[in-house]
Protein backbone atom coordinates (compact mmCIF):
# COMPACT_ATOMS: atom_id res chain seq x y z
CA UNK A 1 0.00 0.00 0.00
CA UNK A 2 1.56 3.70 -1.27
CA UNK A 3 -1.26 5.50 -1.45
CA UNK A 4 -3.13 6.77 1.30
CA UNK A 5 -6.56 8.77 1.45
CA UNK A 6 -7.64 10.50 4.71
CA UNK A 7 -11.46 11.84 5.28
CA UNK A 8 -11.25 14.37 7.71
CA UNK A 9 -9.00 17.27 8.19
CA UNK A 10 -9.32 17.86 12.24
CA UNK A 11 -7.42 16.49 15.13
CA UNK A 12 -7.41 13.27 13.86
CA UNK A 13 -7.47 13.75 9.82
CA UNK A 14 -4.99 16.20 10.07
CA UNK A 15 -2.71 13.74 12.33
CA UNK A 16 -2.88 10.47 9.96
CA UNK A 17 -2.24 12.22 7.20
CA UNK A 18 0.83 13.47 9.20
CA UNK A 19 1.89 10.29 10.19
CA UNK A 20 1.49 9.02 6.83
CA UNK A 21 3.22 11.15 4.76
CA UNK A 22 6.28 11.46 7.42
CA UNK A 23 6.66 8.01 6.82
CA UNK A 24 7.41 8.10 2.99
CA UNK A 25 3.26 7.24 1.70
CA UNK A 26 1.38 9.75 -0.73
CA UNK A 27 -1.30 10.88 1.31
CA UNK A 28 -5.02 12.82 -0.07
CA UNK A 29 -6.09 14.78 2.53
CA UNK A 30 -9.87 15.40 1.62
CA UNK A 31 -12.53 17.81 3.87
CA UNK A 32 -15.63 19.40 2.45
CA UNK A 33 -13.94 22.68 3.65
CA UNK A 34 -11.31 24.32 1.97
CA UNK A 35 -10.74 26.43 5.23
CA UNK A 36 -10.35 23.48 6.91
CA UNK A 37 -7.89 21.95 4.50
CA UNK A 38 -5.53 24.64 4.94
CA UNK A 39 -5.70 24.67 8.73
CA UNK A 40 -4.80 21.22 8.85
CA UNK A 41 -1.28 21.99 6.86
CA UNK A 42 -0.84 25.02 9.09
CA UNK A 43 -1.34 22.64 12.06
CA UNK A 44 1.11 19.80 10.14
CA UNK A 45 3.77 22.55 9.61
CA UNK A 46 3.58 24.07 12.77
CA UNK A 47 3.92 20.04 14.58
CA UNK A 48 6.81 19.33 12.23
CA UNK A 49 8.62 22.78 13.34
CA UNK A 50 8.13 21.40 16.83
CA UNK A 51 10.08 17.85 15.59
CA UNK A 52 12.36 19.95 14.02
CA UNK A 53 12.99 21.92 17.27
CA UNK A 54 13.27 19.18 19.43
CA UNK A 55 15.84 17.29 16.82
CA UNK A 56 13.25 14.82 16.21
CA UNK A 57 13.36 15.41 12.53
CA UNK A 58 15.33 17.37 10.11
CA UNK A 59 14.70 20.30 7.13
CA UNK A 60 14.65 17.41 4.44
CA UNK A 61 11.85 15.06 6.48
CA UNK A 62 9.39 18.18 7.08
CA UNK A 63 9.87 19.11 3.22
CA UNK A 64 9.05 15.80 2.22
CA UNK A 65 6.45 15.21 4.59
CA UNK A 66 4.43 18.28 3.63
CA UNK A 67 4.95 17.49 -0.01
CA UNK A 68 3.81 13.78 0.60
CA UNK A 69 0.61 15.66 1.17
CA UNK A 70 -2.37 16.46 -1.16
CA UNK A 71 -5.31 18.56 -0.32
CA UNK A 72 -8.56 17.54 -1.92
CA UNK A 73 -12.04 18.65 -1.47
CA UNK A 74 -13.71 16.35 -3.94
CA UNK A 75 -13.56 12.96 -2.59
CA UNK A 76 -14.60 11.02 -5.68
CA UNK A 77 -10.71 12.44 -7.12
CA UNK A 78 -9.37 11.67 -3.81
CA UNK A 79 -10.21 8.44 -3.31
CA UNK A 80 -9.48 7.23 -6.80
CA UNK A 81 -6.42 5.33 -6.78
CA UNK A 82 -6.39 5.20 -3.28
CA UNK A 83 -5.14 1.42 -1.26
CA UNK A 84 -6.46 2.31 1.64
CA UNK A 85 -8.79 4.97 3.03
CA UNK A 86 -9.07 6.00 6.15
CA UNK A 87 -12.41 7.80 7.25
CA UNK A 88 -11.85 10.71 10.50
CA UNK A 89 -14.98 12.21 9.90
CA UNK A 90 -16.92 13.32 12.90
CA UNK A 91 -18.25 10.42 15.29
CA UNK A 92 -21.68 10.20 13.73
CA UNK A 93 -22.82 7.16 12.96
CA UNK A 94 -24.89 8.95 9.79
CA UNK A 95 -22.30 10.66 8.51
CA UNK A 96 -19.95 7.68 8.52
CA UNK A 97 -22.72 5.73 6.57
CA UNK A 98 -22.86 7.81 4.15
CA UNK A 99 -19.62 7.79 3.38
CA UNK A 100 -18.62 4.68 3.16
CA UNK A 101 -21.29 3.82 0.45
CA UNK A 102 -20.15 6.72 -1.33
CA UNK A 103 -16.58 5.01 -1.00
CA UNK A 104 -17.76 1.69 -1.89
CA UNK A 105 -18.91 2.97 -4.92
CA UNK A 106 -15.67 5.61 -5.69
CA UNK A 107 -13.11 2.63 -4.85
CA UNK A 108 -11.27 -0.42 -6.68
CA UNK A 109 -12.71 -3.58 -5.46
CA UNK A 110 -8.89 -4.34 -3.79
CA UNK A 111 -9.28 -0.92 -1.38
CA UNK A 112 -9.09 -1.78 1.79
CA UNK A 113 -11.80 1.26 3.68
CA UNK A 114 -10.89 1.95 7.37
CA UNK A 115 -12.70 3.61 10.33
CA UNK A 116 -10.93 5.45 12.75
CA UNK A 117 -14.33 5.38 14.68
CA UNK A 118 -13.82 5.31 18.39
CA UNK A 119 -17.03 3.38 19.01
CA UNK A 120 -19.22 2.92 16.02
CA UNK A 121 -19.53 -0.49 15.35
CA UNK A 122 -17.27 -1.65 11.98
CA UNK A 123 -19.59 -4.53 11.09
CA UNK A 124 -22.74 -1.91 10.79
CA UNK A 125 -20.62 0.76 9.15
CA UNK A 126 -19.74 -2.38 6.46
CA UNK A 127 -23.13 -3.23 5.91
CA UNK A 128 -23.42 -0.80 3.50
CA UNK A 129 -20.71 -1.41 1.55
CA UNK A 130 -20.77 -3.58 -1.55
CA UNK A 131 -17.40 -5.76 0.49
CA UNK A 132 -17.62 -5.55 3.80
CA UNK A 133 -15.14 -7.79 3.98
CA UNK A 134 -12.60 -5.00 2.79
CA UNK A 135 -13.81 -2.76 6.04
CA UNK A 136 -11.87 -2.30 8.98
CA UNK A 137 -11.19 -0.49 12.19
CA UNK A 138 -8.34 1.52 12.22
CA UNK A 139 -8.48 3.51 15.37
CA UNK A 140 -5.25 5.92 16.05
CA UNK A 141 -4.81 7.76 19.36
CA UNK A 142 -4.51 11.50 20.43
CA UNK A 143 -2.24 13.19 19.36
CA UNK A 144 -1.35 10.32 16.51
CA UNK A 145 2.06 11.12 15.73
CA UNK A 146 3.13 10.69 19.38
CA UNK A 147 0.73 8.15 20.48
CA UNK A 148 1.78 4.51 19.52
CA UNK A 149 -1.25 2.90 20.13
CA UNK A 150 -3.50 1.69 16.98
CA UNK A 151 -6.83 -0.41 18.22
CA UNK A 152 -7.53 -2.48 14.83
CA UNK A 153 -10.76 -3.55 14.95
CA UNK A 154 -12.32 -6.67 12.83
CA UNK A 155 -15.98 -6.64 11.80
CA UNK A 156 -17.90 -9.18 11.25
CA UNK A 157 -16.89 -10.19 7.57
CA UNK A 158 -13.75 -8.73 7.25
CA UNK A 159 -10.54 -11.02 5.81
CA UNK A 160 -8.08 -12.57 7.88
CA UNK A 161 -5.78 -10.98 4.86
CA UNK A 162 -7.32 -7.09 5.40
CA UNK A 163 -6.64 -7.18 9.27
CA UNK A 164 -3.02 -8.85 8.44
CA UNK A 165 -2.06 -6.04 6.40
CA UNK A 166 -3.32 -3.25 8.38
CA UNK A 167 -1.27 -4.93 11.35
CA UNK A 168 1.80 -4.72 9.11
CA UNK A 169 0.81 -1.18 7.72
CA UNK A 170 0.88 -0.32 11.60
CA UNK A 171 4.19 -1.09 12.20
CA UNK A 172 5.21 0.35 8.82
CA UNK A 173 4.32 3.33 11.02
CA UNK A 174 5.63 2.64 14.01
CA UNK A 175 3.07 1.73 15.94
CA UNK A 176 1.94 -0.66 18.53
CA UNK A 177 -0.75 -2.43 16.52
CA UNK A 178 -3.62 -4.52 19.02
CA UNK A 179 -6.27 -6.26 17.30
CA UNK A 180 -9.59 -6.34 18.59
CA UNK A 181 -13.34 -7.44 17.64
CA UNK A 182 -16.34 -5.38 17.23
CA UNK A 183 -17.99 -4.62 20.50
CA UNK A 184 -19.67 -1.13 21.49
CA UNK A 185 -16.03 1.00 22.52
CA UNK A 186 -14.09 -1.87 21.28
CA UNK A 187 -11.32 -1.95 24.31
CA UNK A 188 -9.86 1.60 24.87
CA UNK A 189 -13.18 3.38 25.16
CA UNK A 190 -15.11 0.34 27.04
CA UNK A 191 -12.47 0.68 29.69
CA UNK A 192 -11.76 4.41 29.57
CA UNK A 193 -14.91 6.12 29.25
CA UNK A 194 -16.67 4.58 32.39
CA UNK A 195 -13.80 5.08 34.23
CA UNK A 196 -14.05 8.91 33.19
CA UNK A 197 -18.09 8.68 33.09
CA UNK A 198 -17.35 7.78 36.99
CA UNK A 199 -14.96 10.70 37.70
CA UNK A 200 -18.02 13.07 36.49
CA UNK A 201 -20.38 11.11 39.23
CA UNK A 202 -17.68 11.73 41.78
CA UNK A 203 -17.70 15.60 40.92
CA UNK A 204 -21.64 15.67 40.63
CA UNK A 205 -22.12 14.20 43.79
CA UNK A 206 -19.33 16.49 45.82
CA UNK A 207 -17.17 14.02 47.20
CA UNK A 208 -14.24 15.73 45.92
CA UNK A 209 -13.73 18.76 43.47
CA UNK A 210 -12.22 18.75 40.05
CA UNK A 211 -8.20 19.32 41.21
CA UNK A 212 -8.64 16.48 43.98
CA UNK A 213 -9.93 14.15 41.63
CA UNK A 214 -7.37 14.52 39.09
CA UNK A 215 -4.59 14.55 41.83
CA UNK A 216 -5.75 11.37 43.01
CA UNK A 217 -5.39 9.56 39.79
CA UNK A 218 -2.12 10.93 38.31
CA UNK A 219 -0.46 10.60 41.82
CA UNK A 220 -2.18 7.16 43.31
CA UNK A 221 -2.13 5.26 40.39
CA UNK A 222 0.59 7.03 38.11
CA UNK A 223 -1.75 8.51 35.36
CA UNK A 224 -0.03 11.14 33.30
CA UNK A 225 -3.05 13.28 33.15
CA UNK A 226 -6.12 13.09 35.34
CA UNK A 227 -9.79 11.56 33.74
CA UNK A 228 -11.31 15.45 34.30
CA UNK A 229 -8.53 17.04 32.55
CA UNK A 230 -8.65 13.87 29.56
CA UNK A 231 -11.96 14.46 29.08
CA UNK A 232 -11.45 17.70 28.45
CA UNK A 233 -8.68 16.88 25.97
CA UNK A 234 -10.45 14.60 24.35
CA UNK A 235 -14.13 16.41 23.93
CA UNK A 236 -16.79 16.30 26.43
CA UNK A 237 -19.18 15.66 23.68
CA UNK A 238 -17.09 12.89 22.13
CA UNK A 239 -17.18 11.57 25.62
CA UNK A 240 -20.74 11.51 25.43
CA UNK A 241 -21.49 10.17 22.20
CA UNK A 242 -19.20 7.60 23.09
CA UNK A 243 -21.00 7.09 26.24
CA UNK A 244 -24.47 6.78 24.78
CA UNK A 245 -23.19 4.13 21.86
CA UNK A 246 -22.47 2.22 24.90
CA UNK A 247 -25.41 2.39 27.23
CA UNK A 248 -27.41 1.85 23.63
CA UNK A 249 -25.69 -0.92 23.15
CA UNK A 250 -25.32 -2.81 26.28
CA UNK A 251 -28.22 -1.58 27.83
CA UNK A 252 -26.55 -1.70 31.17
CA UNK A 253 -27.09 1.48 33.22
CA UNK A 254 -23.50 1.34 33.89
CA UNK A 255 -22.78 3.59 31.22
CA UNK A 256 -25.20 5.97 31.31
CA UNK A 257 -23.85 9.49 31.16
CA UNK A 258 -23.79 11.78 33.99
CA UNK A 259 -26.13 14.45 34.46
CA UNK A 260 -23.37 16.82 34.70
CA UNK A 261 -21.47 15.77 31.60
CA UNK A 262 -25.12 15.86 29.49
CA UNK A 263 -25.23 19.58 30.81
CA UNK A 264 -22.11 20.75 30.34
CA UNK A 265 -22.10 19.53 26.61
CA UNK A 266 -25.87 20.89 26.51
CA UNK A 267 -24.24 24.60 27.40
CA UNK A 268 -21.44 24.67 25.20
CA UNK A 269 -18.27 23.45 27.52
CA UNK A 270 -16.65 21.00 25.86
CA UNK A 271 -13.54 21.05 27.06
CA UNK A 272 -10.24 22.38 25.09
CA UNK A 273 -12.04 23.11 21.78
CA UNK A 274 -14.16 25.23 22.68
CA UNK A 275 -12.03 26.91 25.93
CA UNK A 276 -13.71 25.63 28.99
CA UNK A 277 -14.52 22.34 30.48
CA UNK A 278 -13.55 20.66 33.94
CA UNK A 279 -10.92 23.41 32.92
CA UNK A 280 -10.61 26.93 31.75
CA UNK A 281 -8.20 27.08 28.59
CA UNK A 282 -6.89 30.61 28.04
CA UNK A 283 -3.78 30.91 25.95
CA UNK A 284 -2.70 27.54 26.93
CA UNK A 285 -2.72 28.15 30.99
CA UNK A 286 -4.83 25.27 32.54
CA UNK A 287 -7.05 27.05 35.26
CA UNK A 288 -9.96 25.43 37.19
CA UNK A 289 -13.66 26.19 35.65
CA UNK A 290 -16.68 27.09 37.74
CA UNK A 291 -17.49 23.11 36.80
CA UNK A 292 -18.02 22.48 40.38
CA UNK A 293 -20.99 24.56 40.87
CA UNK A 294 -23.09 21.78 38.93
CA UNK A 295 -22.52 19.19 41.58
CA UNK A 296 -24.57 18.05 44.48
CA UNK A 297 -22.26 18.89 47.30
Amino acid sequence: MKNITVIGSGTMGNGIAHTFAQHGFNVALVDINSDALNRAIQTITNNLDRQLKKGAIDEKVKADTLNNITIYTDLAIAAANADLVIEAATENRDIKLKLFKQLSEICGDDTILASNTSSISITQIASVTKKPENVIGMHFMNPVPIMKLVEVIRGYATTNEVTSKVMELALQLDKSPVEVNDYPGFVANRILMPMINEAIYTLYEGVAGVNEIDTVMKLGMAHPMGPLQLADFIGLDVCLAILNVLYTGFGNQKYAPCPLLVNMVTAGHLGVKSGSGFYKYLAGIKEITLADKFSNG
